[in-house]
């Protein structure tokens, strides 16, 4: 009885965090984009060479998080694995927006789960995923792992730009993969993980 209790307020913490992240789903700018992209307007800039390579880096890293999620939620069949690789999928859609506006080609050549051009992702996505298919425990420590990787580039990324449209849109990813990581507290804490 206990363990229903505790998935039942796991479900309704991701459920609150994930709304206080990207608001109702129904509120969209007048673009019909959500609240990773709001902020992007019609002006464009002039981006360094770090910009366009972050900005790059940052898609294949959404990617690396939504795939990862949906392979382990194929795995462990708990809400979660729903909620944040929807979430991670809103983050691309933003990175893929700013993509097109500075004409960026996108480094994303096949959406199929755990297809990356790139070998330093498609390592990592096979050693997480290997490792989160071992226990749930160690699903948690993957997602936890995947969080503070987020954030740890974000913010390398946010000091490397003073570009409006890219700050906008890395802060809210931040507040995302932040929101993401106190959700895994929380199930640390009620599981005694």
């Amino acid at each position: 009885m206990k363990i229903y209790f505790i998935l039942g307020l796991v479900v309704f913490v991701s459920i609150t965090l994930s709304a206080q992240h990207h608001g109702n789903k129904n509120k969209l700018n007048k673009n019909g984009k959500g609240n990773c992209m709001q902020a992007i307007d019609s002006i464009k800039y002039d981006l360094s060479s770090q910009e366009k390579d972050g900005l790059i880096y940052m898609r294949l890293e959404e990617k690396l998080a939504r795939d990862v999620y949906l392979t382990l939620g194929k795995t462990y069949k708990q809400k979660m694995f729903v909620n944040i690789p929807e979430s991670e999928q809103r983050h691309m859609d933003a990175v893929k927006t700013l993509l097109d506006k500075y004409q960026i080609a996108d480094p994303m050549f096949d959406n199929e789960i755990g297809a990356f051009t790139n070998d330093l992702f498609k390592k990592l996505y096979d050693e997480l995923v290997a490792k989160g298919q071992t226990s749930f425990k160690d699903a948690m420590l993957v997602g936890k792992a995947i969080e503070e990787l987020d954030i740890k580039d974000l913010n390398e990324r946010l000091e490397q730009t003073d570009n409006l449209d890219i700050i906008s849109v890395y802060a809210n990813l931040k507040q995302g993969s932040e929101n993401h990581l106190k959700l895994l507290r929380i199930i640390f804490n009620l599981l005694n993980i």
